[in-house]
Order: C-alpha cells, then sequence, then structure tokens
C-alpha cells in the first residue's frame, strides 16, 4: 500500500508466461517434471477428451489433462522440488528485466503486488516469493495423501478467472477499494485487464520503468 495517509492503496497484478518472463514456463516444467514421453502419456490416457479439447479450442481443459495428466500420482513434496529448481532458473534466465523493473517500482513505493497466472503453483509460489510479491493467484492441481490427482483445483486461472481470482483476493484482503494496476499480454488477461483502472499491454512493447506521468 502507498501508507500515505489516507490516500487509496494501489494493487499491481502481473501475468507471468509472457509478461514477467520472456515465455511460456507450463511446458518446460511438465517436461522436467515427466519428461516429454510424460506428457505424450497425459494426452494418451485421455485421447478423446484431448481430441475434443483441441477441436473446441478449449485451453482450459487440455490443460487439466495435460498437467494433471503429468503429476497425477506423483508426491507433492518431489514437485514442490522441481517447481524450487525450476524458479530459480526462471529467475536466472528467464525474466523480462523491464517488466521485472516495473514490478520493482511498485514496490518501492509501497504497493501490494500480486501474481495472477495460468502458471502452475510448484513453481510460481518458489518464484513470487524470490520476486517479493504480496499473493500469487494461480494454477494448481487438486492434491490428496501427499500425492497428485489428475484434476485443476479451481480450473486454470485464465481468461474470466482471473477476474473473479483477484477479486476475491481483493475483497478477503480489504482492498476493494484499490487502485487497480494490471499487466498482461495475451487473450487471456483481457479479463485483468479490463477490471484494472492501470491496464498495460506488455506484448512486443517495452515497458518503462517509471510509468509516465505515476504517483507514487
Amino acid at each position: 500500500m502507498t501508507g500515505e495517509g489516507l490516500e487509496r492503496p494501489v494493487v499491481a497484478s502481473f501475468d507471468v508466461d509472457g509478461t514477467l518472463t520472456t515465455a511460456d514456463c507450463v511446458r518446460p516444467f511438465l517436461r522436467r517434471v515427466g519428461g516429454r514421453r510424460g506428457v505424450l502419456v497425459a494426452v494418451a490416457r485421455r485421447p478423446i477428451a484431448a481430441l475434443r479439447a483441441l477441436a473446441r479450442r478449449d485451453r482450459d481443459h487440455l490443460k487439466e489433462i495435460v498437467a494433471g495428466g503429468v503429476l497425477r500420482g506423483r508426491e507433492v513434496a518431489e514437485v514442490a522440488a522441481l517447481g524450487r529448481s525450476f524458479a530459480a532458473h526462471v529467475e536466472a534466465s528467464m525474466l523480462r528485466a523491464d517488466v521485472v523493473e516495473r514490478l520493482r517500482w511498485h514496490q518501492a513505493h509501497g504497493h501490494v503486488t500480486v501474481i495472477v497466472s495460468a502458471s502452475l503453483r510448484p513453481y510460481l509460489e518458489p518464484l513470487g516469493a524470490a520476486l517479493g510479491v504480496d499473493a500469487v493467484l494461480c494454477t494448481d492441481v487438486v492434491s490428496a495423501g501427499g500425492r497428485y490427482t489428475d484434476r485443476l483445483d479451481g480450473g486454470n486461472c485464465r481468461g474470466p478467472e482471473k477476474a473473479v481470482r483477484l477479486a476475491a483476493w481483493l475483497g478477503s484482503s480489504a482492498l476493494d477499494a484499490a487502485e487497480i494496476w494490471a499487466y498482461g499480454d495475451s487473450s487471456g488477461d483481457r479479463e485483468l485487464l479490463a477490471m484494472a483502472h492501470r491496464p498495460q499491454w506488455v506484448r512486443r512493447a517495452t515497458v518503462l520503468g517509471v510509468p509516465d506521468g505515476a504517483r507514487p
């Protein structure tokens, strides 16, 4: 928050894949967990559902088939360790310097910073901790008894779901009246950007470290 008397608090929300990072993180992480064979097996386990999802361009259902299929049966602790390792890789070689600089600007001025992403919790939570954000709202796979199932927990955090998750988090954090800034790069960020007072598309654009005309 701004911490300046009764001034309106500011919340800055960031997509990850293509926004905070230079490339998609989901596929390389799933390959790190299950290898190429693991991804193929996940699709082969539910071939009809996968084909239907592809035909409908249903990225949410396809995400469940692939991510859930790769993580299915694996120990949560094992995947968490792989997630920490992958987060370190992302931090070292996949972050966009310009968007991270903007993130640091928000943090330097006491703004609340939040990751809102369809990327996966095992690596996003440690990455969020490394970046010093206040919350991570993202896609996760249901676990039971210390192992993963093959179902998404609350659906894919993409498109309308991003706005739903952020609105719920703002309400639970007593930040309903905050000024919202949002950063995204794809169609999956439209609803998130639409709910923001200060939206910014970052695709094919360099983000200034200090925004023009911005108040601290």
